[in-house]
């Protein structure tokens, strides 16, 4: 089957809204002087397909001679672009700005000097409040011209004063690319490695940070040096597991925002990214009362105009709003409960297929299966996992070491073990290969192999001597890094009391909202 992914032009036309649509098919007949455009019939096609096939487009599109065809596509996606663009300009800083710098150029191109001037000084001023150095700086740039090859009878002192503000604003620019680097390269490791698994990781981590933080850029100052150094010691003490580091940079991040809300609509991926992860430096420590009052805060916020009238903003949310709903199960103990929302997560799985990247998709089939094991039901909870192992892609090896565990732990609970014997040498091997093995995973390993031969009768004093020795790994730091994806100490609690899991969890979670009620 043709792969919906591949065509660059089907996922811009399959992204569009109805109002989106109708607003290209008048751009297109205001810029045109034939009813019957090839770009329209072109259009309507792809617009009406499920996937893309060519040679089912080119049957539908008769009029089109296949040797034009590529020529029509593109000149249909800067058609498309053109209608975007009219109507998002004025909901987007970057857009309002570009189109007031391209006025000011066409001002100077027609030698009117001190209009195209006028209007560089209110960009500078829209620039400089909503921190967008960037632009301030290609202002300047074009001002060093205007002033340099023309008499515009500035100030005497407009030369020194220039040539300070470009030095300022370089500086700046330099630290922010220097804090944003090192907060994206930290991510990309997180995003192929998942957390440090031994010292190590930790090391190669820690010697990072500090060759790429120097001096110059520990104490920022404007909007954007502070979100990209908050940003790089969350990624830092995530990967490290210091989730008190974590939780305090998370909480500054969403707080930039917080104190300035004006750059939440121009900034606001960020802003939805530092929610997420506030909410999950809350969901990692047990804070159930922050938890639960920034989980209102990501539903309240994804209900505004801000979130509703963009599509990338609208995707974002959803992806970590239900990310937390699951998570919020999962501190409560409700996973039966928690399977009411799988449909809908499949549901928007699927109408954002075209714009959900590898990872996200992957953590969900990872959540919804936890779900589904923390419920009992180990069959689609299996069936979840399945889609992860099957997944040909080198990403986040730590998720796919954890889903196989998982999976073979799902086999055990439904008793198939003529399988158990394959799969804990194959799983043991996959995650030894990629040096995933913790002494918590050898601990489970050895009791897995030993199981397979004990009576029900002596199986149960095995569990109990399993907890007993797990437990103590429990402030172990990189054996944490097992309980952050496997709650193996509610399980085998389950195993030694004869209760469910879910029903273990939630008596903590109870005990542990009694008692944070207690001390306030």
């Amino acid at each position: 089957m043709p792969n919906r992914s591949t065509d660059a032009l089907f996922q811009l036309i399959h992204s569009l809204q109805k109002s989106e649509k109708r607003n290209f098919k008048l751009y297109v007949q205001r810029n045109s002087s034939n009813n019957d455009l090839k770009v329209v019939q072109l259009f309507d096609a792809i617009d009406k397909m499920n996937v893309y096939d060519e040679n089912a487009l080119m049957t539908k599109t008769s009029s089109i001679k296949k040797q034009q065809l590529p020529n029509i596509k593109a000149h249909l996606y800067r058609q498309i672009l053109g209608s975007l663009r009219l109507l998002e300009s004025s909901d987007n800083i970057d857009m309002q700005l570009h189109e007031q710098l391209d006025y000011a150029r066409i001002l100077y191109n027609k030698a009117l000097y001190h209009q195209s001037l006028k209007i560089l000084e209110k960009i500078k001023e829209t620039a400089r409040n909503s921190n967008q150095i960037n632009f301030y700086i290609e202002v300047l740039i074009l001002e060093k011209k205007i002033e340099s090859l023309h008499i515009t009878r500035s100030m005497q002192d407009r030369a020194d004063e220039l040539a300070s503000d470009v030095n300022i604003s370089n500086g700046r620019l330099v630290k922010q690319s220097k804090l944003s680097n090192l907060a994206l390269q930290l991510y990309s490791w997180y995003i192929k490695n998942g957390l440090a698994r031994n010292l190590e990781d930790e090391y190669e981590i820690e010697n990072y940070f500090q060759l790429h933080l120097t001096d110059d850029i520990k104490n920022p100052e404007g909007f954007y040096e502070k979100l990209y150094y908050s940003q790089s010691y969350c990624w830092y003490a995530f990967i490290r597991q210091d989730y008190l580091m974590y939780y305090r940079h998370t909480q500054k991040w969403v707080n930039l925002f917080l104190d300035d809300p004006m750059m939440i609509p121009i900034e606001t991926g960020n802003y939805i990214k530092g929610l997420h992860n506030l909410l999950n430096a809350h969901f990692t420590l047990r804070n159930y009362a922050g938890f639960e009052k920034t989980i209102a805060l990501v539903e309240e916020f994804g209900n505004s105009d801000i979130v509703n009238k963009n599509d990338n903003n609208k995707i974002q949310v959803f992806l970590y709003l239900y990310t937390a709903k699951i998570n919020q199960h999962f501190l409560e103990g409700t996973f039966k409960e928690g399977l009411s929302i799988v449909p809908e997560i499949v549901e928007k799985l699927d109408e954002y297929n075209l714009f959900l990247d590898q990872h996200r998709r992957l953590i969900f089939y990872y959540k919804i299966a936890s779900l589904y094991f923390g419920a009992g039901d180990f069959d689609n909870a299996i069936e979840y996992l399945n889609k992860i192992i099957n997944w040909k892609v080198n990403l986040r090896n730590d998720l796919q070491c954890y889903a196989r565990l998982l999976h073979l732990i799902a086999h055990y609970e439904l008793g198939n073990f003529q399988l158990l014997e394959y799969l804990v040498k194959t799983v043991y091997r996959f995650m030894a290969k990629m040096q995933n093995l913790s002494l918590v995973e050898e601990e489970m390993f050895k009791f897995l192999r030993k199981s397979f031969y004990l009576s029900a009768k002596k199986l149960k004093p095995e569990f109990e001597n399993l907890l007993d020795t797990i437990r103590q790994f429990e402030t172990s730091k990189f054996e944490t890094r097992a309980f952050a994806y496997l709650d193996i100490i509610s399980w085998l609690e389950s195993k030694v009391s004869g209760k469910q899991t879910y029903e273990i969890i939630r008596e903590k979670y109870l005990r542990g909202r009694k008692l944070h009620y207690q001390k306030t």
